[in-house]
């Protein structure tokens, strides 16, 4: 089946440095270790409780104009990341964001400063004082040499709403204490508030002392599979959680807003701030801190049932030097074609970076896209070779053979 005008026409962009596996790097960029990229430097700016007050928004907006693509990204790691900025321009750019508050004092603290934090926290669930108390000790001149994506999940409200978020260490509320645990682990340790983080910090070190990193790179989960949890960390079970759906629409904390493939033109950036303080989600999207509607800006996704909330799909080719195709074409073109449930990812190359958990899954190749119906982009694919026309025939034949509910 070939692509015809109902399609979207699928792309394919080999390349010497593309055609094999893709370069796995081992570390996200940040503001101070930018990221080279097809379209110039990667700056990820990484702002404190993943809140943006409206004078930071409007600099951020106004950075982005001047010195990188007018297009901000919101990555799943509630971070802000600003792509196309020219080498000649980043010291310009870094000068712009530490007058914002917006950096850190030096590469490697920023590196190990990896927290994802629930957007939903209150001064009260005592989300500030870990976090506070978290960055002090990663700071530290002492603190353990951790992998560039070794990371703490930091998820204090009654409800737990980052378990399906990538992270190595997590701190979840039980009753009136904190449950510290190992991503994976069936057990943990219940502390009081004040012991949160230097239990956390006990387990990183931990991690380290039994062999966690190699070459500089390595998971919790992974350390797991061959290394039993010291004592403290066996205490207390780890409850069962129901799955959080990440939606829009009005919240305690305000209103959540979602955006295409989380990105965030610098324009309505610069109109939210006049709103409200932003807190950045690890789904792609924004809560407008303290508002109950959201205003009437295109770009935002207001409604649960949209199409679009359905999608992920990295930058891609061009933009992406590792990627062998475009995604976003595509991705667009999927959305409509997925029932209510269930959701699609389509990645450049099978790295998966725009999303780490198992969904029907596209993986650009030099000869079309592999599909994995239920997987990850680095999983084996059960088709091969597909355009867009071979790829909605296919979801057409599961859909008629054995309905999604």
């Amino acid at each position: 089946m070939r692509v015809t005008d109902a399609f979207p026409p699928v792309q394919s962009h080999p390349s010497p440095s593309t055609a094999s596996e893709p370069r796995i790097q081992g570390w996200c960029p940040g503001a101070l270790r930018p990221m080279p990229s097809g379209d110039g430097l990667v700056v990820r700016v990484r702002p404190t409780l993943v809140r943006l007050t409206p004078l930071q928004a409007q600099g951020l907006a106004g950075l982005a104009r001047q010195y990188a693509s007018p297009v901000l990204e919101l990555t799943s790691r509630a971070n802000v990341q600003l792509r196309g900025v020219c080498p000649d321009s980043y010291p310009d750019l870094i000068h712009g964001l530490r007058s914002l508050g917006l950096l850190d004092e030096r590469a490697d603290v920023e590196a190990r400063r990896n927290l994802l934090i629930s957007p939903f926290w209150t001064e009260a669930d005592g989300t500030p004082a870990v976090c506070a108390a978290l960055n002090h000790a990663l700071a530290d001149t002492d603190a353990p040499a951790l992998p560039g994506k070794f990371g703490f999940a930091i998820d204090l409200g009654a409800q737990a709403v980052l378990r399906s978020a990538s992270a190595d260490i997590r701190l979840e509320r039980s009753g009136d204490q904190i449950l510290v645990y190992a991503d994976g682990a069936t057990t943990g340790a219940c502390v009081p508030l004040h012991q949160a983080a230097p239990t956390a910090m006990a387990l990183a070190r931990w991690f380290v002392a039994t062999g966690g990193v190699v070459n500089g790179r390595g998971r919790m989960a992974r350390l797991l599979q061959r290394q039993a949890l010291p004592t403290p960390f066996t205490t207390t079970r780890v409850p069962v959680a129901p799955a959080h759906a990440a939606t829009v629409g009005p919240s305690a904390t305000g209103m959540v807003v979602g955006l295409e493939f989380g990105q965030l033109p610098a324009d309505t950036l610069h109109q939210l701030a006049a709103l409200a303080p932003l807190r950045i989600t690890p789904w792609r999207g924004l809560v407008l801190e303290g508002l109950h509607t959201a205003p009437a800006l295109p770009e935002l996704i207001t409604q649960p049932g949209d199409a679009r909330l359905r999608v992920a799909a990295c930058t891609g080719a061009p933009g992406c030097p590792q990627a062998l195709g475009s995604t976003r074409a595509l991705a667009r073109f999927l959305a409509p074609l997925l029932p209510a449930g269930r959701t699609a990812h389509v990645s450049g190359c099978a790295k998966g970076c725009a999303h780490h958990g198992a969904t029907l899954t596209l993986v650009a190749r030099a000869a079309g896209f592999d599909l994995i119906d239920h997987g990850t982009a680095d999983a084996a694919p059960d088709a091969t070779g597909l355009d867009a026309a071979g790829i909605a025939a296919y979801l057409e034949q599961q859909r008629l053979h054995a309905p999604y509910v």
